[in-house]
């Protein structure tokens, strides 16, 4: 493996300057979003400056996320089609395809922002947002980097910018009472969880007086069902993996590695139940590898040169590559404090992964099965070959004009201005993870459970409305929002997906122009006036019958 090492920020990238720039637009956030945004903006006639934290764009599209969650295909138009259509084109394959390595996607991106000459700055963290009166006018990096524009976009998966500017936000789960909703608050469900095993919480197992197991938190969360909090669903990394001897390398033990910390994958492994003959196992885990792996190996359609295979390797299971409880204070840390947080993720995945593949006690079944897997020597080769981009699923979100709730996921209810769609949503509701607790069973034993997983089938393609980019009256009236948009945690859960960011993040480009063009504050966007700019982008906007 070589030195490289990933970074969420790292102090040599802050290069100190005094430079001004201008613009007419200003997105921070180099996600795929972010880059959709500032080219359309930029085809429709505006100077733009692109800025993103970090050494390279596109975000989780780029970052591993190579099995990209769509729903349904026919819900998407535009720029995000056609990146999809490019990624098939470059293969001679027709239509569009959601199912690529991060090469792949990595130059499409960086073909699409050097075709359209943007003017972009990595290594830009955000220090300060200037606002006057209701406007934001200036933003200023970490290195004294400072862009005036007379409007901005927020495309981070954090809201770094809306929260510099001081606009309002929501951070966690709402209770259910909050918009009447099912799924909000604190939701225990039988999927990703420890059952049938009776897994103890503590470092000795069934003695309290040992304390809890790294990750534990005492309190019995079935008593909390509905009720909200700050709690957020679980990052992890999208790592590409390969079974390709001539590319594979082996996994190592990090650095700062303590056995400890996976007592409970351990103890989940040695369960009797878990020990199931299977010709997938054998065969090495294969892209239909039996359903109580802690990886989901999703297979890439390209194949290595050698004719093996590559993956997008996701968190699945009860322990697995999600951090559970380790991204909670992510979307509101300082930039030193993410690169802490980013560091313990690395050092928690890839210690699951040397453990599975190298512990003595895993069975022979499973070790030697992983041991199979390692990371591709032609991925991520300026990073050590692991994503330079964490799974931030969850962030703040934004209070904005109009508030997308599971009502008008599951249809029961039209959001609040239905005639002004930018984008459809049509993935299900998908929160991961938020914590782990203690529960005890029938005869009195205390065991560990996890909270937070919901997985709720969509039942068609829905709206999301201008108002949920658009702060709310009298806040940042020159800032639309890309990402982080205004929705409920749990419907948020749907709309996360890089093809709904990428679509979004045309329509606040389109949105921006008009803005300017009509010299209007967001919150008096015309409609109709952006309407003609979304049909001429061929946005699917329409709810669809299949």
């Amino acid at each position: 493996m070589t030195t490289n090492h990933p970074h969420y920020f790292h102090p040599a990238w802050i290069v100190p300057t005094d430079k001004r720039l201008t613009a007419d637009l200003c997105v921070y956030g180099g996600t795929a979003g972010g880059v959709v945004a500032a080219i359309k903006a930029k085809r429709l006639g505006l100077t733009v400056c692109l800025l993103h934290p970090g050494q390279t764009l596109g975000g989780m599209t780029t970052g591993g996320l190579g099995w990209s969650d769509i729903g349904q295909p026919e819900s998407l138009g535009g720029m995000a089609k056609s990146f999809y259509t490019e990624i098939a084109r470059r293969r001679g394959e027709p239509g569009q395809s959601y199912r690529f390595t991060p090469t792949e996607a990595q130059a499409v991106i960086d073909d699409w922002v050097r075709d359209a000459d943007l003017d972009y700055h990595t290594c830009q963290f955000l220090d300060a947002a200037v606002v006057e009166g209701q406007r934001i006018t200036e933003v200023v990096m970490l290195g004294g980097l400072r862009v005036q524009a007379k409007a901005f976009i927020d495309a981070t998966y954090e809201g770094d910018l809306f929260a510099a500017a001081g606009v309002s936000y929501r951070l966690g789960r709402e209770p259910n009472t909050a918009f009447n909703e099912t799924l909000n608050g604190t939701q225990v469900h039988h999927k990703h969880q420890f059952r049938p095993a009776a897994i103890s919480p503590f470092v000795t197992p069934d003695d309290p007086s040992s304390g809890l197991l790294s990750g534990v938190e005492p309190g019995d969360a079935h008593h909390r069902i509905g009720l909200g909090d700050t709690r957020i669903q679980a990052y992890n990394f999208r790592v590409c993996l390969t079974d390709d001897p001539e590319l594979r390398l082996d996994w190592q033990r990090p650095e700062h590695y303590d056995p400890l910390d996976f007592e409970l994958a351990l103890r989940w492994y040695e369960q009797p139940d878990k020990h199931r003959e299977s010709d997938s196992l054998r065969k090495g885990l294969t892209g239909d590898a039996v359903r109580e792996i802690p990886w989901k190996y999703d297979i890439l359609p390209v194949p290595t040169p050698n004719g093996h295979r590559k993956t997008d390797t996701n968190n699945h299971g009860p322990v697995s590559s999600d951090l559970v409880g380790g991204s909670q204070h992510w979307p509101t840390a300082d930039h030193a404090t993410r690169e802490k947080i980013f560091q313990a993720h690395v050092t928690w995945q890839q210690g699951l992964y040397w453990t599975l593949a190298n512990h003595p006690r895993v069975p022979d079944l499973y070790r030697n099965a992983y041991g199979k897997w390692g990371l591709p020597r032609d991925e991520f080769t300026d990073t050590g070959h692991w994503p330079h981009q964490l799974y931030v699923r969850e962030g703040r979100r934004l209070v904005g004009m109009t508030t997308v709730t599971e009502h008008h996921f599951l249809g029961t209810e039209t959001a609040d201005d239905p005639v002004a769609p930018v984008a459809l949503a049509s993935y299900q509701m998908d929160s991961h993870n938020c914590s782990r607790f203690i529960t005890t069973t029938d005869d009195g034993r205390p065991v560990v459970m996890n909270e937070g997983d919901v997985q709720t089938p969509a039942t068609g393609p829905y709206a999301i409305p201008l108002g949920t980019m658009i702060p709310a009256d009298g806040q940042a009236t020159n800032l639309l929002v890309s990402a982080c948009v205004s929705a409920t945690h749990i419907a948020y859960g749907s709309i996360r997906m890089e093809p709904i960011f990428m679509a979004l993040g045309e329509s606040a480009g389109c949105a921006a122009s008009v803005m300017l063009r009509e010299n209007q504050p967001a919150q008096d966007l015309d409609y109709h006036k952006l309407r003609p700019l979304l049909d001429d982008a061929e946005q699917v906007l329409g709810l669809i019958a299949l």
